[in-house]
C-alpha cells in the first residue's frame, strides 16, 4: 500500500470502531454535558497516549515478527475474519442503531485520564488491537516507520473527528447528527470494513498459497 492509501482506510477503519456506542461515547457524552465542547477532543488526546504506547510497542516488539511468513499469514487472515464479521454485525444492527445523547454518568476524573482508562477497560479495545489493529499494523509495516506513523495519525484523526462532532452536537443541539445520517455513516462504514477484511483475507491467503 502507499501512505495515501493507508491515511485513508485507517481513517475510515479508524471511525467504523470509534463511532459504534459503547464506553468512551458514553463519557463522551455525559462529560460534554459538563464541560462542552472541548470533552471530545480531551477524551480523544488521553485514547491517543494509550494507543500511541501500543502502536510503539506492537512495532518495536513485535516488528521482526512480522517478516515472518507464518505470523504474516495468521494476523492477516484474523483480523481479516474480524473485520467481515464486525461490518457484518454493524449492517444487521443498522435498523435499531440510534445515537443518544442524553447525559449519562460523569467519570469523576479528568477527560484526558479519563480517555485512557475507558478505553484501557474496555475489552472490546483489546479485542480490536488484537485482531484488526494487529493485522492492520502487518500490512502498514511492510512501508516501514513511516507507514505505521501514518496509520497511528490517521487513526487518531477519525476518533477525533468523530467526538469533536458528538461533544459539538450535544453542546449545540442535535442539527448537526439526526439518526438517520448516524446510521447512513454507520452503514458506509460496514461495507467498507467488509470489503477491506476481504482484502485482508486476500492477502493472508496469497501469502500462505504463494
Amino acid at each position: 500500500m502507499t501512505l495515501a492509501v493507508i491515511a485513508g482506510t485507517s481513517f475510515v477503519l479508524g471511525l467504523s470502531g470509534a463511532m459504534m456506542p459503547g464506553p468512551l461515547l458514553t463519557v463522551a457524552i455525559a462529560e460534554s454535558v459538563r464541560r462542552g465542547p472541548w470533552a471530545g477532543p480531551l477524551l480523544v488526546a488521553g485514547h491517543a497516549l494509550l494507543e500511541g504506547l501500543l502502536v510503539a510497542l506492537l512495532f518495536f516488539g513485535l516488528g521482526e515478527w512480522f517478516r515472518i511468513p507464518t505470523v504474516f499469514v495468521i494476523v492477516a487472515l484474523g483480523g481479516g475474519a474480524m473485520m467481515v464479521w464486525m461490518g457484518w454485525g454493524m449492517l444487521r444492527g443498522l435498523p435499531g442503531l440510534r445515537l443518544d445523547l442524553s447525559g449519562g454518568r460523569e467519570t469523576g476524573i479528568h477527560p484526558l485520564a479519563a480517555g485512557a482508562a475507558v478505553s484501557l477497560a474496555n475489552p472490546y479495545f483489546t479485542l480490536w488491537w488484537a485482531t484488526i489493529g494487529l493485522g492492520y499494523m502487518a500490512v502498514a509495516h511492510e512501508a516501514g516507520l513511516s507507514g505505521v506513523a501514518v496509520f497511528y495519525i490517521f487513526h487518531i484523526l477519525s476518533d477525533l473527528a468523530w467526538y469533536s462532532l458528538v461533544s459539538g452536537t450535544v453542546s449545540f443541539g442535535r442539527k448537526f447528527l439526526t439518526d438517520r445520517g448516524y446510521r447512513a455513516l454507520v452503514g458506509a462504514c460496514a461495507v467498507f470494513i467488509c470489503c477491506f477484511g476481504l482484502y485482508f483475507g486476500y492477502r493472508g491467503a496469497l501469502a500462505l498459497f504463494g
